[in-house]
């Protein structure tokens, strides 16, 4: 390790087995009852809400340090417009011939189609775009490692973040996407990762009856 570049490890708490317990169980009960919501009402989200949830999202784990990730926080109507117009124009070839018939199959239950009005009803979109090279401050590539991982994951703290702070979300990836660079001025070293709508839901939402695996189908213990 060199030295001068640690620092020592501070504010982190540790508790005793019946506090980690309930604390797990508690964040189990509460994360569980995250749904994605495809009908939102038009119930604005705090600007302090989503800065404070894209800081706990800027936290994440990532390869190297070098945080690859940008994040594009959508309200103005007009823009959100422009956006769900380019969706849908992709996702109508999506549905009318692009996918193939398995994926429609797998999608037939959840009701989804190619219109996309949740991108102009709720509140806010956050466009999450993989940086997917930086440049230093002479303008030289900077390589980034793992970088669909590392934003994947801060995209997770994101969602959880906004779900404690009772927000809903729904995760949209139209594809292709590069229509988002041109829609928000983003520089071509920056891969659309996905859109995440952020809001309240609709007073009538309904949500696919759906449930998800048992414990032991998706782990093992060695």
């Amino acid at each position: 390790m060199a030295k001068g570049t640690h620092i020592p490890l501070e504010n982190f708490e540790t508790f005793p087995a019946e506090e980690m317990e309930k604390r797990s169980a508690d964040f189990y009960s509460q994360i569980r009852k995250r749904r994605s919501v495809r009908d939102f009402s038009d119930t604005a989200v705090p600007d302090s809400v989503i800065r404070n949830c894209l800081l706990a999202a800027g936290t994440a784990p990532n390869g190297a340090n070098l945080q690859p990730w940008h994040f594009c926080v959508v309200k103005d109507a007009n823009v959100k417009a422009e956006i769900r117009k380019a969706a849908e124009a992709e996702e109508f070839e999506f549905y009318n011939g692009k996918a193939p018939q398995d994926w429609l199959d797998a999608l037939a239950p959840l009701g989804t189609d190619e219109s996309k009005p949740f991108l102009e009803t709720a509140s806010t979109l956050i466009v999450i775009f993989a940086k997917t090279f930086g440049l230093d401050h002479d303008g030289k590539k900077v390589k980034h490692y793992y970088v669909t991982e590392s934003v994947g994951i801060a995209t997770g703290f994101l969602i959880a973040a906004l779900h404690d702070a009772g927000c809903a979300t729904l995760t949209h990836t139209p594809s292709p996407m590069k229509f988002l660079n041109q829609i928000l001025d983003r520089p071509s070293n920056e891969r659309p990762f996905l859109v995440l709508v952020v809001g309240q839901p609709a007073e009538d939402t309904l949500v696919p009856d759906i449930t998800k695996k048992k414990l032991a189908e998706i782990a093992t213990w060695h």
